[in-house]
Formats: structure tokens, C-alpha cells, sequence
């Protein structure tokens, strides 16, 4: 199928095309057609169905092609495979479905602050306020964008967020849902021919996560490392990146106002340095405090003309006199907010920096096992990049909570779609080539498990995390865990030595030590699952927590 032709034939047809017009009258349109409500601080705010408050992963599909199948981790969970001719079914009802919209908006963007690699991406959607989100969250196309490696192989994403798929058609083909019926939403792209179609998903996250996951498709094969992270730069000009699933701490760790902030989310390490992908961030609402998060809750909540606003708060709670409540989720406790990286006060607005002098893993380990603060050395930091740990808790009605393990390849598996080994591998050589020093923090409990310790003091989180930064971890004395591994150093900075060992804070030490060894089998027991027939060197396979 020629898609681009067919892509070319719509918008030279359609006779209400309007393309790549001012952000004012984005704003107006979405107003105007009803899209969404000015609040009283003039932030646009929205409310999806019910199916739409987050992402859908069983929805979320990659066309499998012959000749490139090879290259993508079948696998994985997350990487669900589309026939080809099904997807020409969806793509062919896309364009039908625009045909017949009263108004079509187009925008063109990029996903990269690096020109030399920015991704020309053209969104065709008939929702006003998802070209606003593409306008907060993809990058304004650079004066030099001849000079990407993609200037000439753009991609192009079609977003009918309220649309719906004819279930009988795709009976078979999409998902079955446990009433036997078909799913009638699919986020599915083609990595070959370019393309991709969100359609029936009004999460602003489905057109954001598909175009993060299809830079982390296509970087791999030019050098480039897609890492899912935030970034910040000190007044040196050394840059950190800070890896870490929900609840981790990585936005709160982040936001340091002794260093500017490149991004939040998505970034890419080439060999000129690291740069963000986005224009923006998608930051989560729920329980957001101006005291604890005053930067985010700013750049969401701040007072201005509707016009000149343009943050879209999506699913939080709105009074009658419109005013928000972040604290209630009754709708659903993944409420949202987009707005520019403007927003925020102590960013670096070229959103590039140097090569990582630092990068942090976060961990949340609710088991209390593992230490507050150690070093990783090369192979070391390539597992515990692949396994992605943290810890949730999962809690009941009566109070009885026990921490359920988490794993998430590169703090990301939903979004990172080849073989593991290539992701692995290339923080490898970049972390040797750039001397890169890896720090593992966590930031979860002390002195027992969840419902027995505490929560490490954030100060005292921070305090390590501006050791590691600083490097005033890189003379100390380390000790190697021998369950997991880990360099655990003997001092650091405005912490006492005597929380750096974890097992030192338990009163009960043969608790600790089962405590430790079962989260070492599961360790143990999720790699062979995920990469035993995954070409993973002999090297990192040995730094495995229980091997």
C-alpha cells in the first residue's frame, strides 16, 4: 500500500485543512468546537471515556513485517505483532474516517533537539486540542533540519481519538475482550513504511508513547542510545541522566534547582552528547503539591489568558468554578498535564547537553534489602539496566500490604520494541567511551520492610544523589554486596555510615538476610525468563542478583 500517496491524495482533497496554525488558534478551535473547558486559571481542561484514562497496552500493536521481524524482541509482553494486511484495514478506515471530518488539523513537528537526528513527524488528527498536544510536546522543526539522518524519512501518525473501530470487521484480528467481544481501539504502527495510527484512544499518552517508542526503534541502528530518563545539566556543564519506574522519585529528584533541567521523560545519547526528544512534559496530577512540586504545579496551575496558556489537564477533577482538585481521583488517579517546557523556570532551553558524567538508577525497594547508595561497575550497570527493578505495594482494604516486585526492561518495556542485547550493549560502550560513572539509589525503605521500616528521609536521598554528582563517591572505600552484587560505599557525605549497609538497620538480621535472598531468586528467576535465549554476555549474566 502506498500510504503517503494515499496520505497526499486526503489532504489535497479535503477542502477544510488547517495546517501548522498559530497556537492561538489551536487554542480558540478547541474551545470553539467544544473540545475542552477554560478553567478559572485559563488552563484547558478535558475529560476522556472511561477506556482512555491511560494508556492501552493489549491495544498497542507493531505491524510484524517479514524482513525487519528479526530485529524486534517478539517476546516482550508489550511488543504485540500486527499482520500487515490488518493493518492496511485500520489505516484504509483512518483515512475514510477523516474524509468525512468537517475540519482536519495537521502539524508538523520533530521528535529531537538534536538536529542531527530529529524526526520530522506530520500528525493528521480532527481533534484541535491533539494538535495543541502535539504543539506542547514535539519540538518546533529547526532551520537545519536537512542535515538529520531522517530529513527525508519522515513519519507520520493519525490520531482520530473519539473514533472507534467496527468490532464485527476485526472480529479475529484485534484483541478479544473477556465478553468475547473485539476491541474496537488500536495504537498500532509500522516501523517500515513510517506510519501510524492511533485510533480510538483520547489518552494525549497514546500519540506521545508511540512516537517515544518509535525513536527507540529506529536510533539503535544509527549509534544512538533512546534512553526512557530524565536529564539535568549543572553550572559545569556536566549532565546527569536519572533512570526509575513510578515512584522512584526521578521527576522529584530531578528538578534540582542547582541544575537546569533538559527533560523529564525521553532522551537520546549520541556521540555528541544527550539530548531531549520533547518540547514538553505529561506530568502526572495526582496528589501534585505546590509545596513538594512547586515547579510543576506552576507551569500546570498558573494564572493566565486561555489564549496564552495552553496547558491541557486531562481527567482531573474541575468544580463548578473551576478550580481543580489533584487529590481526588474518582475519574482515575492518572490525571494529566501537558504543557511546554517554557513553563518551567530553570530549564536549558537547547534541551541538549554533554555526554552523562552521572547516571542514576532508582529503585523504590520496599523489601528494604538493598543499599541506600552503590556503584555500578560496566556489566553491573548493563543488568540492572535490563532488569529495570523497583518495588509496589500492593494493598488490600484490611491494611495487609507485602511488596510485589517489579521488572521493566531499561525502566521503560513498554516502549524499548528490539533485542534487549542491543540496548544493553550500547550502554555499555557508550558508559566505557565516555567514562560514565553509574550510581544504583534507592529510595525506598530502611530498617525493614514496608509496614516494619521507613522511607529513606528524601534529604538524606538527596544528599547521595549530590554526592554521586558531584563525585564525591568516586575516592571512597566500597564494600561488594555479595547477594546482589554491589559496590556499596563505606562514607558519604551528610549521611551516616551506618544506614550505607542495609542490613545494619534491621534489628532482626536473619530476616533481613531471607528477606534478601528471596528477592535475589526473583531476580534470578525473571532473567532466565526474559533473556536466557537473548545473546547477553557471559559477563552480565554473572552479575545477576542469585547467580
Amino acid at each position: 500500500m502506498k500510504y503517503y500517496s494515499l496520505i497526499d491524495k486526503l489532504l489535497e482533497s479535503h477542502s477544510n485543512i488547517e495546517e501548522d496554525i498559530s497556537r492561538k488558534t489551536m487554542i480558540q478551535k478547541a474551545v470553539d468546537n467544544k473540545e475542552v473547558l477554560i478553567s478559572a486559571n485559563g488552563a484547558l481542561a478535558t475529560w476522556t471515556p472511561e477506556e482512555s484514562t491511560g494508556r492501552s497496552p493489549k491495544d498497542t500493536l507493531i505491524v510484524k513485517h517479514s524482513a525487519s521481524a528479526h530485529t524486534i524482541d517478539w517476546n516482550s509482553p508489550n511488543n504485540i505483532p500486527l499482520d500487515p494486511d490488518t493493518f492496511n484495514m485500520v489505516f484504509e478506515d483512518a483515512l475514510n474516517a477523516l474524509e468525512q471530518k468537517e475540519e482536519i488539523f495537521v502539524t508538523n513537528r520533530v521528535i529531537g533537539a538534536d538536529s542531527a537526528y530529529a524526526l520530522p513527524t506530520k500528525t493528521i488528527t480532527d481533534y484541535a486540542s491533539t494538535a495543541l498536544f502535539t504543539d506542547n510536546m514535539f519540538r518546533p522543526v529547526p532551520a537545519d533540519i536537512a542535515k538529520s539522518i531522517f530529513a527525508k524519512k519522515p513519519f507520520t501518525l493519525i490520531a482520530l481519538p473519539y473514533d472507534k473501530l467496527d468490532k464485527e470487521k476485526y472480529k479475529g484480528l484485534l484483541r478479544e475482550l473477556t465478553d468475547g467481544e473485539t476491541s474496537d481501539m488500536a495504537v498500532a504502527m509500522d516501523f517500515d513504511n513510517r506510519v501510524g495510527v492511533v485510533f480510538g484512544s483520547a489518552y494525549g499518552g497514546s500519540v506521545k508513547k508511540m512516537m517515544f517508542t518509535v525513536m527507540n526503534y529506529y536510533l539503535p541502528a544509527e549509534g544512538i542510545l533512546p534512553l526512557h530518563c530524565s536529564a539535568n545539566e549543572g553550572k559545569n556543564e556536566d549532565s546527569a541522566l536519572l533512570l526509575g519506574l513510578s515512584g522512584t522519585g526521578k521527576t522529584t529528584l530531578s528538578a534540582d534547582p542547582r541544575r537546569a533541567l533538559l527533560g523529564d521523560d525521553e532522551h537520546g545519547w549520541s556521540d555528541d552528547g544527550i539530548a531531549n526528544f520533547e518540547n514538553g512534559c505529561y506530568a502526572k496530577l495526582i496528589h501534585l503539591s505546590q509545596e513538594k512540586e512547586p515547579e510543576i504545579y506552576h507551569a500546570v496551575f498558573h494564572d493566565a489568558d486561555y489564549l496564552n496558556h495552553g496547558a491541557i489537564i486531562e481527567n482531573c477533577m474541575m468544580y463548578p468554578n473551576g478550580t481543580f482538585d489533584p487529590d481526588d481521583e474518582r475519574l482515575t488517579p492518572n490525571s494529566r498535564g501537558s504543557y511546554p517546557l517554557t513553563f518551567l523556570s530553570n530549564i536549558k532551553e537547547s534541551s541538549q547537553s554533554t555526554p552523562p558524567n552521572t547516571i542514576l538508577f532508582l529503585t523504590a525497594d520496599a523489601n528494604a534489602v538493598l543499599p541506600p547508595v552503590s556503584k555500578l561497575k560496566p556489566a553491573q550497570a548493563m543488568l540492572w539496566f535490563l532488569m529495570g527493578y523497583t518495588s509496589k505495594l500492593a494493598g488490600t482494604e484490611t491494611g495487609i500490604t507485602e511488596p510485589v516486585t517489579v521488572f521493566s526492561r531499561f525502566f521503560g518495556e513498554p516502549f524499548m520494541p528490539r533485542n534487549p542485547d542491543v540496548y544493553a550493549s550500547m550502554l555499555g560502550e557508550k558508559m566505557k567511551e565516555h567514562n560514565t560513572n553509574v550510581y544504583l539509589i534507592n529510595t525506598g525503605w530502611s530498617g525493614g520492610p514496608y509496614g516494619v521500616g521507613s522511607r529513606i528521609d528524601i534529604n538524606l536521598t538527596r544528599a547521595m544523589v549530590n554526592a554521586a554528582l558531584e563525585g564525591d563517591l568516586e575516592d571512597v572505600e566500597y564494600t561488594t554486596d555479595e547477594i546482589f552484587h554491589l559496590q556499596v560505599p563505606k562514607s558519604c557525605p551528610e549521611v551516616p555510615s551506618e544506614i550505607l549497609q542495609p542490613k545494619n538497620t534491621w534489628d532482626d538480621k536473619a530476616a533481613y538476610d531471607k528477606r534478601a535472598k528471596k528477592l535475589a531468586k526473583e531476580f534470578n528467576e525473571h532473567f532466565d525468563k526474559a533473556y536466557a535465549d537473548k545473546n547477553i554476555d557471559t559477563e552480565v549474566v554473572k552479575q545477576c542478583p542469585g547467580k
